[in-house]
């Protein structure tokens, strides 16, 4: 049923009652429950079982009568996605990680019924020093500013009225009663927000191009493709918070003068998909999309167009491209979309981080943005930290954060007390910061000038394991696959840069290889149609330049410093650790390691050998040998 401005305004007034142990509300609210039970359902936690946790949850609700008493609530991603399954109990907020579904029982009796925190569910820090209770306590989140993620892990994003209650839809209403078009754009301007998918493009400024366009026809697309390997931001807000993306949409639409929406999303997120087609009918059932919004006269209405997974449908035309229903494969530009995007139409084109941080620069001000980052990077980032760091997880921090930050305080440092080796920011796109940079800012500004690139969002960490030389092999063999194919310089300079870099981690490169290979690679910046082949050669070009003494390591020595390129390694056997058990024989694939004898003072004992004419460089036998006998280098 339709609702009114006023009808929204009572369910925001209503909901308060079921959301103020959350929010951290009026105290003189009294909570409509006695005890609250979040648990995350993002993509993570839900592979992990939290859906089978809450119907276990429910059960025991159930069979003790306490519906009205206890209210369970499957949110999107808290972030901390080391910790997972996560899940959180009010009023107290205690915080416990990894629970399974055997937990609950323990915890419904102890805690729901019981009223006494579970103290060895609770979260742990330090190595298990210390026992953290409330989220917000954890080293994880104390340096973080959630805008974009302000809603995920707090409410529940199949239930509008939730989304309501927290503020939702009300920098709509403003702007639909009380701002005209180019008022909204302005603050947009104002607030000095940057695309969040890659370049960093001012928002107000596309937004001001479209709506300065010619044209009765426009429409408003979203960018929801995230096909970075390890990165998963705008999955979690699709997940946690569709009604942020829907709001923020249609105010865009209002300020350029469109009354039609796409957002163009990845098969492959089905969760995220699901919650979003639940909000998009929930909006239009209560009149928030479709014909008339809210009695003002303005029509927008919403569909989502699902993509098949290519990560050259990321760059905007090509999306585009793909959502008319055509192959993805990019357009020259210009004309830029704002002019001729959609159908030949102009069309506004953001990200959904982007479109994350629209109504709360709406409802706060743009000064509120710009008292958060940088001069040039107002505002906050979202990164998905992953790779060898302990806290792995979804990270939102203001711009100008230093790396350090993010990686020892708020990611907990190297696992193992391995040493920390490079960070990629921008997945295949960015480059590799190495240790001597980690103090650097992040920022759009800073991290160009060192090689790299804010990108969507991905933070890769890498220790002292790993070998660089493979690492940019591995983005480049990624963007080899995704290439469309259109342009000549990306379709065949990245597949013969490929073949290059994969001589250098065979032993068969020399020292004109290295030279050839960054010749190639300006080659393809150059020369390529879009951005996904004018970035490629940014992994190889920033390790060519803070870890040159890799490659040559490989093409001199012939060796894998890091010990992670098979044809350059050798497995050996120390005679003087192997007792001749012949597990690593027993465990080799290839029939690889031969018994042998062993003389050590005057008496023959059994020993092994590898010979290497046979051996696959399988690593099986250092995994199996548990005295250390076997090494490789």
């Amino acid at each position: 049923m339709k609702k009114s401005i006023q009808d929204i305004n009572a369910i925001r007034e209503q909901m308060q009652s079921q959301i103020v142990m959350r929010n951290g509300g009026d105290s003189n609210i009294v909570s409509k429950y006695k005890r609250q039970i979040l648990i995350c359902g993002g993509t993570g936690c839900h592979s992990n079982k939290s859906s089978k946790i809450l119907e276990e949850f429910n059960a025991l609700i159930k069979a003790n009568g306490l519906e009205n008493d206890v209210l369970t609530v499957m949110t999107g991603c808290f972030g901390l996605c080391a910790a997972g399954p996560v899940v959180i109990v009010y009023p107290e907020g205690a915080f416990y990680s990894r629970i399974t579904v055997e937990d609950v029982k323990e915890i419904f009796d102890e805690h729901i019924v019981g009223g006494k925190v579970v103290e060895k569910f609770l979260h742990e820090e330090d190595n298990g020093k210390e026992k953290v209770i409330a989220l917000s306590d954890t080293n994880f989140y104390k340096k973080q500013t959630r805008v974009a993620l302000r809603n995920c892990g707090v409410i529940n994003p199949e239930n509008i009225d939730e989304y309501i209650a927290f503020d939702g839809y009300q920098a709509l209403i403003k702007v639909l009663t009380s701002m005209e078009k180019q008022e909204v754009v302005d603050t947009i301007l104002a607030s000095g927000l940057r695309g969040r998918g890659g370049a960093g493009f001012p928002t107000g400024r596309k937004w001001q191009f479209t709506k300065d366009a010619p044209g009765e026809i426009k429409y408003v697309a979203c960018n929801a493709d995230e096909g970075d390997p390890g990165a998963f931001m705008d999955r979690s807000v699709l997940e946690g918070d569709p009604h942020a993306l829907i709001e923020a949409m249609a105010i865009a639409a209002y300020a350029i003068g469109s009354n039609q929406g796409f957002v163009y999303v990845r098969a492959e997120y089905p969760i995220a998909v699901r919650r979003l087609q639940i909000a998009i009918d929930q909006a239009k059932e209560y009149g928030l999309l479709g014909k008339d919004i809210l009695g003002t006269g303005f029509d927008f209405d919403l569909e989502i167009r699902l993509g098949a997974g290519a990560f050259v449908c990321g760059e905007e035309t090509a999306l585009m491209t793909s959502i008319e229903g055509h192959r993805g494969e990019p357009r020259p530009r210009p004309p830029f979309p704002a002019i001729k995007g959609l159908f030949g139409k102009p069309t506004l084109l953001n990200n959904v981080e982007t479109y994350a941080n629209v109504c709360q620069i709406i409802l706060k001000g743009p000064e509120w943005f710009t008292s958060m980052g940088t001069e040039k990077s107002r505002g906050t980032k979202v990164f998905a930290l992953g790779g060898k760091i302990n806290n792995t997880g979804l990270v939102e921090i203001p711009m100008g954060t230093p790396l350090r930050t993010v990686i020892e305080d708020i990611g907990g440092g190297i696992p193992n007390g391995k040493k920390f080796k490079a960070a990629q920011t921008g997945g295949p796109s960015g480059g590799c910061i190495p240790a001597s940079l980690i103090d650097t800012p992040i920022d759009y500004d800073s991290l160009i000038a060192i090689g790299s690139m804010m990108g969507s969002g991905g933070l890769i960490v890498m220790d002292e394991d790993n070998c660089m030389v493979d690492i940019a092999k591995f983005f480049l063999e990624f963007t080899v696959d995704e290439s469309c194919g259109k342009c000549t310089a990306c379709r065949i300079g990245t597949r013969r840069l490929l073949e290059l870099l994969t001589k250098v981690t065979d032993g068969t490169a020399t020292l004109e290889t290295l030279d050839e290979m960054e010749k190639l690679c300006y080659y393809i910046k150059d020369n390529s149609l879009c951005g996904l082949g004018q970035t490629a050669p940014n992994p190889v070009l920033s390790t060519l330049r803070y870890f040159k003494d890799e490659y040559i390591a490989h093409v001199v020595d012939k060796k894998c410093p890091a010990g992670v390129c098979k044809n350059l390694l050798n497995f050996t056997i120390d005679k003087d650790k192997c007792i001749g058990c012949g597990m690593c024989a027993r465990q080799c694939p290839a029939n690889a390691i031969v018994k042998t004898d062993y003389i050590a003072e005057g008496h023959k004992l059994p020993s092994y050998t590898i010979d290497q004419s046979k051996c696959v460089k399988c690593g099986a036998c250092v995994a199996t040998c548990k005295f250390k006998a076997i090494s490789k280098g």
